[in-house]
């Protein structure tokens, strides 16, 4: 299947994305700017073309639906301060979400601690 053919796109979809082009023409989007953001929003939401054939990756709904899932679960701790491993890093925190950590591990002098002694404090807590 040659780039830019919508073949395996639904109806469904194909009708999602001519709306989508539609409301952005109206907004004084450009025809061309339309359709990519209108296409890119249908493979947001969706997953890409859903039709069988073609690519060979092809992946059930539900496990394209916890992809999704996770993706935001990480992009959401990124926005936290905290870097997308599972173990976040205590140089990445911010102050307040230290002392959070620092008053759950019952640290000693916490309160007047800067961030750097929190980040040693709580090394050496484990």
């Amino acid at each position: 299947m040659p780039r830019g053919s919508k073949d395996k796109y639904t109806a469904e979809q194909k009708r999602k994305a001519e709306h989508i082009e539609k409301s952005y023409e109206k907004k004084g989007v450009s025809e061309n700017e339309a359709e990519a953001r209108a296409w890119a929003t249908v493979n947001k939401q969706s997953g890409g073309g859903e039709r069988s054939g073609g690519s060979g990756k092809e992946k059930p709904a539900t496990a394209k639906k916890t992809d999704r899932k996770e993706s935001a679960r990480r992009a959401a701790k990124t926005r936290e301060g905290h870097p997308r491993t599972s173990k976040a890093s205590h140089g990445t925190q911010t102050v307040d979400s230290l002392m959070k950590e620092a008053r759950a591990k019952n640290i000693p002098g916490r309160s007047k601690m800067r961030k750097q002694e929190l980040v040693e404090a709580l090394r050496k807590a484990g």
